[in-house]
């Protein structure tokens, strides 16, 4: 359902304001969509590139010219399949609005923590049982 004018207003004002107050909160929040077409249309650019690289190293005998014609086509393909990276700051905004690192996670506890967790907890329903 798509927003009302006086609804996108506000929005437009809530925006202007939250960039006229903070900054740098504004520009952590703002996210740049980029197609994958793009990437897609890059990478193929570039194996094309490193192909007729190759062809012509293998044309004149320059293994040199076909190495790097192959790694340059290698290169493209892992490019065009690797997951683009969030650009913007990493980290979490602080209250203070400083960007700063993201808390560690804790460490997972090992499965045999759980069985063994899980075992106490039955020895312990057994005896109150008993």
């Amino acid at each position: 359902m798509p927003l009302s004018e006086y609804e996108q207003r506000v929005l437009e004002q809530m925006e202007q304001q939250l960039s006229s107050d903070d900054p740098r909160l504004a520009s952590a929040m703002h996210v740049r969509a980029s197609s994958p077409l793009n990437r897609w249309l890059l990478s193929g650019g570039g194996v094309l590139v490193g192909l007729g690289v190759l062809v012509v190293g293998a044309a004149t005998g320059g293994t040199l010219l076909g190495v790097v014609g192959f790694v340059l086509m290698f290169g493209a393909v892992l490019w065009g399949f690797s997951s683009p990276r969030r650009s913007g700051p990493r980290g979490v905004v602080r209250p203070d609005g400083a960007v700063g690192p993201r808390p560690q996670k804790p460490a997972r506890r090992s499965r045999a923590g759980f069985i063994s967790r899980f075992e106490e907890r039955w020895e312990k329903r057994r005896d109150q049982r008993g």
